[in-house]
């Protein structure tokens, strides 16, 4: 399946684009679906429209990722939650308000449509960054799978230069936000009127 997915009609690139933010074209490129590196607020991502199915098929190609094991997406804000159709009562809604610092939580996701996302278990992992820019970038290219950059077995990369040794010309861009080397997001299940701590695999 790797090996027929092709790239999205984008303006083809000769060598790798470095960028040094959240720019015009980096939000063009990832409305069109293309696939990029750019930090987050914990670690480098390689991210992409979650809207898009090829564009998450191509980052599960990309990172040699199990096809069972969903992807994190970042969102901007709880109201986000309609693009999957996942409705909160208001007693969910004050339990997520504010969102917990750096954290992931997993939402039940049943819709057949979004199974390229859940993979079969029936939920997917939000999380709302605690980064302005990123936020601010979200909001003009709406929810981004974001799962670390590096391919499956490998250290996440915390320098733009490991990100390119693994990914090189196969993404569209990298955006260069100096080190990262903060410890990945940590991991919430709601469940009910619930949040329930998980340790991360």
């Amino acid at each position: 399946m790797c090996g027929q997915l092709r790239k999205p009609k984008l303006k083809k690139h000769i060598r790798v684009k470095v960028y040094k933010g959240f720019n015009a074209k980096v939000v063009k490129i990832l409305s069109e679906g293309g696939v990029g590196v750019v930090p987050t607020d914990t670690i480098y991502g390689l991210v992409g429209s979650a809207l898009f199915r090829t564009t998450v098929s191509r980052i599960y190609c990309l990172k040699k990722r199990n096809p069972k094991k969903p992807l994190i997406v970042l969102i901007s804000s709880p109201e986000e939650f309609e693009y999957f159709g996942i409705k909160l009562s208001t007693s969910q809604s004050n339990l997520i308000s504010p969102w917990p610092n750096r954290s992931s939580i997993i939402f039940p996701c049943r819709q057949q449509k979004f199974k390229y996302l859940h993979r079969g278990t029936g939920s997917i992992a939000f999380r709302i960054p605690d980064n302005k820019k990123l936020i601010t970038l979200l909001k003009l290219t709406g929810p981004l799978v974001a799962p670390s950059a590096n391919p499956e077995g490998e250290l996440p990369a915390q320098s733009i230069e490991r990100a390119i040794k693994y990914f090189d010309g196969e993404v569209e861009f990298y955006v260069n936000g100096g080190r990262k080397n903060k410890k990945p997001s940590s991991l919430f299940r709601l469940i009910n009127n619930e949040l329930i701590s998980l340790v991360r695999k």
